[in-house]
């Protein structure tokens, strides 16, 4: 119900669509922003939609979203429950924080690097290689070394040779699996989870050094829990891990696709890396070890900018809340929506990344939109008014991701390695457009992949 001052209570816009219990799920899935932005010119800022079954009130107005953000009493982010006290487990994201975060990124970091050196060893002249195939190759080992250490006795063990095609063929499930697709019905996705979580059980992870203290926790919070099984720990570890690259791999991809779409957006950030490694007296050549602080790395504003201007793209996450009882959710200008005790309520983020009055010209890429004076920039208007959230690709509130800022550092020093040890280029016309599967879910996956080629700058 839509309740305003002065009227009777009358029914807030339905949106029914007329195919049983699918409702309006085809039309949202074939262009989510679209079809969104034309109910709101239809009927308003509230409305709710039929999608598969379920009733979703969604909130398209970005000066409202703070309503929906700050009633935390009433609107909750319900995570799936186990036997595991949620508390407990949030405690490790302090390990996604300050001094463990500088440790976490420094790893990575070196990790990388070790990666980026070896190619550089190897290569001599142009190489060719397809784009996300290589963002997935570097990022995967990458993560998983710096999370969860390497098994000293396993010389030439490849996690990405090892377990990488499986984890590719799982995340394909993913959009399904999300959607309450009993697994059984998704051919091999059953097996392949079970190949990969048992990757993670104690026998093998006790053979691991150099794990990090986030994963360490985990390991030990675990362990306090008697009734829980080898097999449940390594399923908890392997979401975890699933959850640390499923949506930074492929946003890795399209940071890099975009910059290299775009040569001169890739000469001034390259520009700006250089311009760092050159003030902190760091050479690029191989033997050279590349150290950059926390610090240093957020100064590099037109590379965040650019990884914030990519995100704007391709960042597809829903923000939902469920009501955890009958409430009248308050909202700007004397509006009220009464809602019921399970219902869903739900802010679509890029609706907001797309509206043409907070960021002019919306469907073109602007490496530097986020850079003002030589600054980063974070003023951003609707209706004259500043707003509070004006890009979201980590979620908002209590939903938002604990590992956002690990994230945004992992893909920062993926760039600012690959810029300052190569020369790269796209050698395909093609344009690579997005994967429907995933919207509402996370970071969307790229339709195709795009060859490329590097080689060792001089």
């Amino acid at each position: 119900l839509l309740c305003t001052p002065g009227n009777t209570k009358r029914e807030a816009p339905l949106i029914n669509g007329w195919i049983p219990f699918l409702g309006e799920a085809l039309n949202f899935r074939n262009d989510p922003t679209k079809f969104l932005l034309s109910l709101q010119q239809k009927y308003g800022d509230v409305f709710t939609v039929h999608l598969a079954g379920k009733y979703i009130t969604f909130i398209t107005n970005p000066l409202q979203f703070v309503y929906v953000t700050k009633t935390k009493k009433y609107l909750q982010f319900k995570e799936l429950a186990d036997q595991i006290s949620t508390k407990n487990v949030h405690k490790a994201y302090q390990y996604l924080l300050g001094r463990p975060l500088d440790v976490l990124s420094d790893s990575m970091m070196g990790n990388l690097q070790g990666l980026f050196e070896k190619m550089c060893s190897q290569a001599t002249d142009w190489e060719m290689g397809n784009m996300n195939k290589f963002c997935f190759s570097l990022m995967f080992e990458a993560s998983f070394l710096t999370l969860y250490g390497k098994d000293p006795s396993a010389v030439d063990y490849n996690i990405v040779e090892a377990i990488g095609d499986k984890f590719n063929k799982f995340d394909a499930s993913f959009s399904y699996l999300a959607a309450n697709v009993p697994i059984e019905l998704l051919g091999a996705a059953k097996s392949i989870r079970k190949e990969l979580i048992s990757v993670f059980l104690p026998e093998n992870m006790s053979r691991w050094l150099g794990a990090s203290e986030v994963v360490q926790f985990r390991k030990d919070l675990f362990d306090m829990y008697e009734g829980l099984s080898d097999r449940n720990k390594a399923a908890h570890h392997f979401a975890f891990m699933w959850a640390s690259v499923g949506n930074t791999i492929p946003a890795t991809f399209w940071a890099m696709y975009y910059l290299l779409r775009h040569p001169e957006a890739l000469a001034v950030v390259r520009d700006e890396i250089d311009h760092l490694l050159q003030s902190t007296g760091q050479e690029r050549k191989p033997g050279n070890c590349i150290h950059l602080t926390r610090e240093q790395l957020d100064n590099l504003v037109y590379l965040e900018s650019a990884v914030n201007e990519s995100f704007r793209f391709c960042s597809s996450s829903t923000n939902i809340r469920i009501a955890s009882e009958d409430f009248i959710l308050k909202l700007e200008g004397n509006q009220e929506v009464s809602l019921r005790k399970g219902d869903l309520v739900a802010i679509y983020p890029p609706i907001l990344h797309m509206d043409p009055e907070v960021y002019e010209d919306p469907k073109k890429y602007k490496f530097d939109r986020y850079v003002e004076d030589g600054k980063k920039k974070s003023t951003f208007y609707k209706q004259g008014r500043k707003l509070k959230y004006f890009l979201m690709p980590f979620g908002s509130g209590i939903s938002k991701c604990p590992g956002r800022f690990f994230a945004m550092n992992e893909i920062k020093l993926f760039l600012v390695l690959l810029l300052a040890y190569f020369d790269v280029e796209i050698t395909e016309e093609k344009q690579v457009g997005q994967d429907k599967s995933r919207i509402g879910l996370g970071i969307l996956l790229p339709d195709t992949d795009i060859a490329f080629r590097y080689k060792p700058r001089n």
